[in-house]
C-alpha cells in the first residue's frame, strides 16, 4: 500500500512556492518522526553493539577459560615432571655418591696394585740381573778352561792344531758375553790362534805327503854293490888279515833264500819302517822322535843303497829337507790370553754393583694415579 500511495504522493508534489499552508504546518512533525525513527535505529544499533560486545565477551571468557583450563593441566603435568625430575636427581646423586665411593675404593686398589707391580719389576730386574750376570760367568768359566787346555796341549803335546781348535772354541764363548769389557780380551784370543795355526800348518801337511812317497819309491832304489871297495876305516891291519882268511873261509847265515835277496829286502824294510815311524812321530807332533826317524832312514840309505843313483840322491836330497824343514823353530808364546781374561775376571769382581733403584713412595690414600 505504501509502495502504490508514493507515485501518486510523488505526481502530486508541487513547487514550494506554490505549497499551501497546510504543508507547511505538517513539516515539523516529520521531521520529529525522522529524528524518533533515527534516535530508534541509534537505539537499536547501540543494542545490537551492546549484545555482540556482550557475545564477544562470552565467547572471549569460554575461550580463556579454555585457555586457563589447559594451562591449569599444563602446570599440573610440570609439577608432575618437575616431582619425577627431582627423584630423578635425588637417585642420581645417591647413585653419584656410590660411584665415588667405589671410585675411591677402585683408587686405593689401583695404588696398591701400582706399588705391587713396581715391587715386582724391581724383582724380576734383580733377576734377570742375576741370571745375566750367571750366563756371563759360565762363558767366562768355558773360556778359561778352553785356553788353559789349548795352552796344556800345545806345551805337553806340541799339537799346535789341536790349541788353534781349543782357542777357536774359546773365542765362540767369549763372544756369547754381553759384558763390553771383555771385548778387548777377543783380540788377544786371534792373535796366538793365528800363531797356533801357522805353527801347525808348518808341521804337517806336505810332509806327510813326502814321507808317504818315500816309502812308495824304496823299493825301487838300487842297493850299493857286493863288490863294491871297501872304505878308508877298513884299511888296518885285521883288515888285511880278514881280507885273506876270507879267501880261505867264509861264514855266513843262510835262511833259504840268497843272501843278496835277503839284505835287499831288509835294507829296503828298515828304511820303510824309519819312514813310517816319522809319520806316526809327525802325526803325533813328536818332534824330537820325527827328526830321529828322518836320520834314522838318510843313514841306512847312506850305508846300503847305492849312492851314485840319481834317485837314491833325490831321496836323501829329500830326507834332508825334511829334518830342515824339522828343526825346532821359535815356539808360540801362548798364555797372554788368559792372563789378561784372569786379570779382567779379578777386577770386574772388585766392581760394586749396581744399586737397585729405591722404590717410589706410596702416593697417599685418596690422590689420583
Amino acid at each position: 500500500m505504501n509502495n502504490d500511495a508514493a507515485p501518486n504522493e510523488t505526481a502530486k508534489v508541487v513547487p514550494a512556492t506554490s505549497r499551501p499552508a497546510a504543508s507547511r504546518s505538517a513539516e515539523p512533525r516529520g521531521s520529529a518522526l525522522a529524528l524518533a525513527l533515527l534516535l530508534a535505529l541509534l537505539a537499536v544499533a547501540g543494542a545490537a553493539y551492546v549484545g555482540w560486545q556482550q557475545w564477544r565477551q562470552s565467547r572471549g571468557d569460554a575461550a580463556a577459560a579454555g585457555t586457563l583450563a589447559g594451562l591449569d593441566t599444563r602446570v599440573a603435568t610440570l609439577e608432575t615432571s618437575l616431582k619425577a625430575l627431582d627423584d630423578d636427581r635425588h637417585s642420581l646423586s645417591a647413585r653419584l655418591r656410590d660411584a665415588d665411593d667405589v671410585n675411591r675404593g677402585l683408587r686405593e686398589e689401583v695404588l696398591g696394585q701400582n706399588e705391587r707391580l713396581r715391587n715386582l719389576e724391581d724383582a724380576v730386574a734383580k733377576l734377570s740381573e742375576k741370571s745375566l750376570s750367571s750366563h756371563d760367568a759360565m762363558l767366562l768359566d768355558e773360556t778359561e778352561s778352553l785356553l788353559r787346555m789349548g795352552k796344556e796341549r800345545y806345551e805337553l803335546f806340541h799339537d799346535a792344531a789341536g790349541a788353534a781348535t781349543a782357542y777357536g772354541l774359546a773365542d765362540q764363548a767369549l763372544s756369547g758375553v754381553d759384558d763390553a769389557a771383555f771385548y778387548g780380551l777377543r783380540q788377544s784370543v786371534a792373535a796366538e790362534r793365528e800363531a797356533l795355526q801357522r805353527a801347525a800348518a808348518r808341521h804337517e801337511g806336505a810332509a806327510l805327503a813326502t814321507l808317504q812317497q818315500l816309502r812308495g819309491t824304496i823299493g825301487s832304489l838300487p842297493l850299493r854293490p857286493l863288490d863294491a871297495p871297501a872304505s878308508s876305516s877298513s884299511s888296518g891291519t885285521w883288515a888285511r888279515i880278514g881280507k885273506a882268511l876270507s879267501g880261505v873261509v867264509r861264514i855266513g847265515r843262510d835262511n833259504g833264500a840268497p843272501m843278496a835277496v835277503a839284505d835287499a829286502r831288509l835294507a829296503r824294510e828298515l828304511v820303510a819302517l824309519d819312514l813310517a815311524q816319522a809319520e806316526a812321530a809327525l802325526l803325533a807332533h813328536d818332534e824330537t822322535g820325527y827328526r830321529a826317524a828322518l836320520q834314522r832312514a838318510d843313514a841306512s840309505l847312506s850305508s846300503q843303497f847305492d849312492d851314485s843313483d840319481a834317485a837314491v840322491k833325490t831321496a836323501r836330497d829329500t830326507l834332508a829337507g825334511l829334518v830342515k824343514d824339522a828343526a825346532p823353530g821359535m815356539p808360540v808364546q801362548l798364555g797372554e790370553a788368559l792372563t789378561e781374561l784372569r786379570n779382567l775376571r779379578a777386577v770386574h769382581a772388585l766392581k760394586p754393583s749396581t744399586a737397585a733403584a729405591p722404590a717410589a713412595q706410596p702416593a697417599a690414600k685418596g690422590a689420583r694415579p
